[in-house]
């Protein structure tokens, strides 16, 4: 299938296959005499494997070690299992710090009178 359809069937937009391609996160595709790529089922399958690694936080390299695991039959579930947890509680502290960020804006906001008159604690924050 051409990048237009593999894009379709993976969800994976033609610009983010050819940033993968370029990185080498997904190996080239085949090129058909006309030149153009030509991706197989078990290339849609690994866009899909990656796009949903993407969707749950992991990042790049991460990814690559995730691929690297997938596809090694002799792998220890541990080995993912550990890459998981270790996302999981990067996520945790993201989440942690979104919330003190939001709680911080909310009681700011909350300060400000939101009138005609210039005084404002949300400028004053930012300022210190």
């Amino acid at each position: 299938m051409n990048i237009g359809q593999a894009a379709s069937t993976s969800g994976v937009s033609q610009r983010m296959i050819r940033h993968y391609e370029k990185i080498g996160l997904i190996p080239p595709p085949l090129r058909r005499d006309s030149g153009y790529r030509d991706y197989a089922d078990a290339d849609v399958h690994r866009l899909r494997f990656v796009a949903n690694a993407r969707d749950l936080g992991f990042p790049i390299e991460e990814i690559r070690a995730l691929l690297d695991l997938w596809q090694d039959r002799g792998r220890s579930s541990g080995d993912v299992k550990a890459l998981a947890l270790a996302r999981a509680e990067e996520l945790g502290r993201k989440a942690m710090a979104l919330q003190a960020m939001k709680t911080t804006l909310e009681t700011l906001a909350h300060a400000c009178h939101g009138d005609t008159r210039p005084d404002c604690p949300i400028l004053d924050r930012l300022t210190r």
